[in-house]
Order: structure tokens, then sequence, then C-alpha cells
């Protein structure tokens, strides 16, 4: 029905950058919220940012100032920009995003299946 596919990850050294993409294949209606969340070894899942229908951002304060969520609502997919990454942000880094399909009708949580990002010292 719904399918995310998050890609992007990889091994950069502090102070470096990388993009994530997330891009939902399927029957889809439309995406009202997308995000991302992380969950670094031995931690539960954090929220690090969410992107309304209309634009409007919101950033977990950890990533405030360093960590851009944006949208392309054309192509069903959307980003995060991570700038002057920390070893505190190597995680398994998941898109998800709150949709309705054609199939269901129903407002549903979809996630991927997650990317890795490692930050070296």
């Amino acid at each position: 029905q719904v399918q995310l596919v998050e890609s992007g990850g990889g091994l950069v050294q502090a102070g470096g950058s990388l993009r994530l993409s997330c891009t939902a294949f399927g029957s889809i209606i439309s995406i009202n919220a997308m995000g991302w969340h992380r969950q670094a070894p031995g931690k539960q899942r954090e929220l690090v940012a969410t992107i309304t229908d209309g634009g409007i951002p919101e950033y977990a304060d950890s990533v405030k100032g360093r960590f851009t969520i944006s949208r392309d609502n054309l192509k069903n997919t959307w980003y995060l920009q991570m700038n002057r990454l920390k070893p505190e942000d190597t995680a398994v880094y998941y898109c998800n995003a709150d949709a309705i399909s054609s199939a269901s009708y129903y407002h549903t949580d979809y996630w991927g299946k997650g990317t890795q990002v490692t930050v070296s010292s």
C-alpha cells in the first residue's frame, strides 16, 4: 500500500554534513505531517524533526540551528539536511509520514527501515 524508503546515511567526521532523503511509494491520497526520528545504540527512539503539510517545521532542541527539514510534495519526498554534525548524532535515522492511502482511507503512520548515520570524533 504505502512504503517509505530513506537514503543518504553514511560515515562523516564531526563538523561535517549529510542530507537524508525519504520517498513514499504506493497508493497515496495525501500525506499530512512528515518527520524524522533517530535511535542511538542502547537508547530510545527520539523525535528529530517534523514538517506539516503547510510546510511548518519543528525541531528537537538538540538539533535546532543545525538540521533543516524540507519537503517536495510533487515527489512525495522529504529531506533532512544535517550540518555541523556531532558524535552524539550517531544513530539510525527513520523517516515517517502520516498518510492516507486509497486502500484504507485511514490516517496511518508509516515508517521507513532506517539509514545509519555515524559521526566520528
